[in-house]
């Protein structure tokens, strides 16, 4: 499993996006990215999440930030997710898994009893020049959005 640390080049990536569009880290230089991965639309934990940062936009926008999240749904389940919640934020399809993998976000997990391979909740911060600025690993929605937008603001 890769483990990336604060200062390390953030993984490059190429995802189709929601709405036809398509989402680049190389094209996003010279912003700061917030890139948060997530299990699955349209499920109580990430549906809240995704609204919170969608309540938000603004305030990481001003601070020069870049919102996406990143699952491995299809961007047909992400256009429904987006149209359902009236979402606005950028949602990014991993459905290869290639930058959960790159990421480290992809991992074992463990319900009743039952292991599978899952996405691990988690944000990275990645400043201007492309490093990785900050990590929130096992991610519990409740603060998160503001502890992330307080990092953003601070960076």
């Amino acid at each position: 499993m890769t483990t990336l640390s604060p200062g390390d080049a953030a993984p490059a990536f190429s995802l189709p996006a929601n709405g036809g569009g398509k989402v680049k880290l190389s094209d996003l230089k010279g912003k700061k990215v917030v890139l948060y991965f997530y299990p699955k639309d349209d499920t109580t934990g990430c549906t809240r999440e995704a609204i919170g940062f969608t309540e938000k936009i603004a305030a990481f926008e001003q601070a020069g930030a870049v919102v996406i999240g990143v699952s491995r749904d299809s961007v047909a389940a992400h256009d429904k997710f987006v149209k359902k919640h009236a979402l606005s934020v950028t949602l990014a399809a991993d459905e290869e898994g290639k930058v959960t993998e790159a990421y480290g976000v992809w991992v074992e997990k463990s319900m009743y009893g039952r292991k599978y391979m899952g996405i691990e909740r988690a944000t990275y911060l990645i400043d201007a020049k492309g490093k990785i600025a900050n990590i929130w690993r096992k991610v519990s929605v409740n603060g998160h959005v503001d502890a992330v937008l307080a990092a953003v603001q601070a960076a």
